[in-house]
């Protein structure tokens, strides 16, 4: 099991080269059936991090709300942008996270010195960047950014299950359950489901 120093890896070289403005950026939600997308940039307080912060799959929901909260409070900054089903449906998932993303970083003050993703690569950031396979679970800042949009989403589809209670969003916040499509299955699509991805579900008479 890895230690909290190994989160800082990336950080500690960055911050050796006197660079201290470290965005992580994340995403949620890229894989279900329903709602929207959900990216975070996030510029932690690296000073005095917050501890525990990991892969927010990494954490039960409990303790994503306690650090969600700390980092809120301590970040030099953050943004959190979702897009919706229809965006996704329109320009496909990955287009739709890389969106949300640029507009999570574009979102943040002060501009970061330095941006780290979590495997999404991008040509054409106006700062410099890497991207980590499996950031989340190797980089404090990405892990901080996953936490936020993982938090934030959830919020979001649990009001969206007071609003469409047959399809148990409370649950699954959208992924792909046996219960969440046989609800599909009968109660057909809500407004706020993939259509894209509904396909091999519903066939052609939704598509």
């Amino acid at each position: 099991m890895k230690n909290e120093t190994d989160m800082f890896r990336y950080e500690r070289e960055l911050m050796s080269r006197g660079i201290y403005y470290i965005a992580g950026v994340d995403e949620a939600g890229r894989g279900p059936l329903a709602g929207p997308v959900a990216a975070a940039a996030c510029i932690p307080c690296l000073d005095k991090p917050v501890a525990g912060v990991n892969d927010s799959k990494k954490l039960t929901p409990k303790k994503r709300e306690e650090l969600y909260e700390k980092i809120r409070e301590t970040a030099v900054s953050y943004k959190v942008v979702m897009l919706d089903n229809h965006v996704i449906d329109e320009i496909n998932i990955l287009e739709a996270t890389k969106r949300a993303m640029r507009e999570a970083l574009e979102g943040l003050f002060p501009i970061p010195e330095y941006v780290i993703l979590d495997a999404v690569k991008f040509n054409d950031l106006p700062y410099p960047a890497m991207s980590i396979i499996h950031g989340d679970a190797l980089s404090h800042s990405i892990a901080a950014a996953s936490i936020m949009a993982k938090v934030e989403r959830d919020r979001l589809m649990q009001k969206y299950a007071e609003q469409y209670p047959e399809y148990g969003f409370e649950s699954h916040k959208g992924y792909g359950s046996k219960h969440h499509i046989e609800m599909i299955l009968k109660y057909g699509p809500s407004p706020i489901h993939r259509m894209s991805f509904l396909k091999n579900i519903l066939g052609d008479k939704n598509g």
